[in-house]
């Protein structure tokens, strides 16, 4: 497998075992035919896709690396921290996603009754209806509802007025702790990387402490070149990478066709100068 940094990686995706619309078949396909050709899927707190990808990515040839991206409570907001290499099958890890996951559905009858409040009635419902998996019911199936009943006109309008805090769909949860996912990911025997850190409403005092303890506790690498970060981003976080010693990841955080900003393996390659997560996998 090629170390360099002009690999077609794409390292942060979502499929229906999530909050994404396609399978890890059809995301593997669509992988592959954009030029990816090392691929992980990233499922939020979920690790249900993960023997389909592999499978799908082996069947056409494509380098596979096991995925999930786990949420994470940090100063009282919510962050996302990637896991590439894992075992999807390590107890520690199964158990620590169980726990994270098993808040989702009191969220979710909690976010519908704040909207019924505002006159939104049968969100819960819903939402359902657009969660391939009950269990990881999430705001994003929510914001697809609200779209479906002509509430708002894209799924970024609903989270505008609805589903972040200061708003009336808005409900606060508590995720795993930062020490305990990096843990897991480790004993799972892979690599912990920040998602998307631009992302993140944090002063850069805050967005400090976050490397250093994200450092502390194991963490190996930053998302340098993501579907959410702008040109300007990608040389900000290749800089913190470099300041850092961290390694620096590549993902589209690719979740619908039609949705996504960016679609699988179109970002640009990362910098030839920032030391690519992919050069741990053998």
């Amino acid at each position: 497998m090629s170390h360099i940094s002009d690999l077609n990686a794409d390292l942060h995706c979502h499929s229906v075992i999530s909050d994404g619309t396609l399978t890890p078949e059809d995301l593997a396909q669509r992988a592959y035919a954009n030029g990816v050709r090392l691929w992980s899927l990233t499922d939020h707190d979920e690790l249900g896709g993960q023997e389909r990808a592999r499978a799908a990515a082996q069947a056409i040839g494509m380098d596979y690396v096991g995925g999930v991206e786990i949420s994470v409570t940090w100063m009282g907001h919510t962050i996302h921290i990637v896991g590439l290499g894992i075992d999807p099958k390590n107890p520690a890890l199964v158990e620590g996603l169980r726990q994270t996951r098993d808040g989702r559905g009191k969220r979710a009858q909690q976010i519908a009754d704040a909207l019924s409040q505002v006159g939104i009635a049968g969100a819960y419902e819903g939402a359902l209806q657009f969660a391939g998996n009950h269990d990881l019911i999430s705001r994003t199936h929510f914001a697809r509802f609200l779209v479906e009943q002509g509430i708002c006109r894209n799924t970024e309008t609903v989270f505008q007025n609805y589903l972040v805090d200061g708003k009336p769909g808005f409900v606060p949860h508590q995720w795993a702790s930062l020490e305990d996912t990096v843990s897991w990911i480790k004993q799972a025997g892979g690599v912990a990387v920040i998602a998307h850190p631009g992302r993140y409403d944090f002063t850069a005092l805050q967005m400090d402490q976050l490397y250093e303890r994200f450092k502390d506790f194991g963490g190996v690498g930053i998302e340098v070149i993501t579907g959410s970060h702008t040109p300007d981003q990608y040389q900000t976080y290749g800089k913190i990478a470099q300041k850092y010693g961290f390694m620096s990841s590549r993902g589209s955080d690719f979740h619908d066709p039609g949705e996504s900003h960016m679609d699988l393996g179109a970002l640009p390659l990362l910098p030839n100068n920032l030391t690519p997560v992919w050069s741990v996998f053998h």
